[in-house]
């Protein structure tokens, strides 16, 4: 039998930590190395970072992340496909080619897949993918919009014989799926072996969520070392079956739990698994342990690809303040209901805001106010204040009154911080997949 692909993920989300991914460089004999670090949010304010420098809007570690992992990769031959290019991924694939030379990498070939944004190909009377409404309802200015490009996209960047494939919104199983169909040479419409695929870049596409990392609840569901817990690892055979692994020498551990818990993240219907590549369906995965830190998973089944292909639209959300005061002691949850109280009567009737202003008392309801569960009663709370707007004079009248409660009462606040920073809103929508035209560049270093 062919050996196993190796792939392993070098990291799950944009700020998430680099030396799992040296350790996986160098140790994990990886055939590839998915670096998945973008989400809808993480797009869109890199859209706002490109309008103010045209040279950003690329993932802000992707510096670091390269220096430190290009040359392992190199020397181990693992191929690195990453969508940390966000909104501007051909200056991401620039700024790589630059690094690779003063590392002394020449004949490093990058690939740059752009085509994803389609800001210009939008109506504002586009209806919302998943609520009522068009775009023009929201009615803040668009940053800019990217629709999920697939494995397709790629792939042309893998037979070209790139190093290093850098994108920006690619779906993140994508990652995944394109170096395995190429190695395996899976034709485009084999859809059960593109939705096993999906599933074994779906286990790896969050990091540490399937090595314990967020497993982990103390005296619940206990992992070891997790200071230093380890990337996953997928060994993929022919069929798209796989062994999800990390290294021996990693904290953490990959047990049935964690990769179920892994399995069922965000996956609305388990028979309706919907990305660029495949109508996945994990709807009889097989999970079984086959050993310590090994899970053999398979079964997984596909259907036809959707026609259309899911865009996030990002808008520019305004001005997010964020101020607040603490209380302790006796009766502090009293007088911090009373500060809230008198900020939310100031900001409605003497200053006129009628927007959205949100209050809570963390340590008594803050995480659980949306549901209205009732908190326990404490000592010890901190009244936080939050509001969004367009003009810039709201937040700073929040911060302003949420200090001025340290002296003008109830008794006993302190700790006051507060900031203002820009927001953006989010939307999704679908767009017809013929409409959206993937372009490929190639540079060697």
């Amino acid at each position: 039998m062919a050996a196993p692909f190796r792939i392993g993920t070098g990291a799950g989300f944009s700020a998430d930590r680099l030396d799992p991914a040296v350790a996986l460089a160098r140790e994990g004999a990886l055939d590839a190395m998915l670096i998945e670090c973008l989400g809808e949010r993480t797009l869109a304010f890199g859209h706002r970072d490109r309008r103010l420098d045209p040279q950003r809007g690329y993932n802000a570690w992707l510096e670091r992340r390269m220096r430190a992992l290009l040359p392992p990769c190199r020397e181990n031959r693992t191929t690195i496909v990453t969508n940390m290019g966000a909104a501007n991924p051909s200056a991401a694939a620039d700024r790589t080619v630059a690094i690779a030379r003063e590392l002394g990498l020449h004949g490093l070939v990058v690939a740059c897949v752009e085509g994803d944004e389609v800001t210009d190909l939008l109506d504002p009377d586009t209806p919302f993918m998943d609520e009522e409404g068009t775009l023009r309802d929201v009615g803040l200015p668009i940053v800019g919009a990217n629709a999920y490009l697939g494995a397709d996209a790629l792939l042309p960047a893998l037979e070209a014989g790139a190093d290093v494939v850098i994108g920006g919104r690619i779906a993140d199983p994508s990652l995944a799926v394109a170096p395995l169909a190429r190695h395996f040479g899976w034709r485009p419409d084999d859809w059960d072996r593109l939705g096993a695929g999906t599933l074994v870049g779906h286990l790896l596409e969050c990091g540490m969520q399937v090595t314990g990392g967020y497993f982990a609840d103390p005296g619940m569901k206990d992992v070891p070392d997790l200071a230093r817990c380890g990337f996953p690892i997928a060994e993929v055979g022919a069929d798209g079956a796989a062994i999800i692994t990390k290294l021996a020498s990693a904290g953490g551990s990959v047990t049935p739990l964690t990769v179920k818990e892994q399995l069922l993240y965000e996956v609305h219907d388990p028979r309706r698994y919907l990305t660029p590549d495949v109508t996945a369906d994990f709807s009889a995965v097989s999970v079984t342990a086959e050993g310590r830190d090994r899970v053999a998973v398979g079964r997984a089944g596909g259907a036809r690809r959707p026609d259309g292909l899911k865009v996030t639209v990002g808008f520019e959300g305004g001005y997010l303040a964020e101020a607040g005061v603490s209380y302790a002691g006796a009766n502090a949850v009293g007088r911090g209901r009373l500060a809230a109280a008198i900020l939310e009567e100031r900001m409605r009737e003497v200053h006129g805001i009628q927007g959205p202003i949100r209050i809570d008392l963390v340590g008594v309801n803050s995480l659980f106010a949306t549901a209205g569960t009732p908190g326990a009663e404490t000592e010890d709370v901190r009244v936080q204040a939050a509001l969004r707007s367009t003009r810039r004079e709201d937040a700073e009248t929040l911060l302003w009154e949420v200090e001025a409660i340290l002296c003008c009462g109830p008794a006993g606040g302190g700790g006051f911080r507060g900031q203002i920073t820009p927001s953006v809103v989010t939307r999704s929508c679908l767009i017809d997949r013929e409409r959206v035209r993937p372009r490929l560049r190639l540079e060697v270093a």
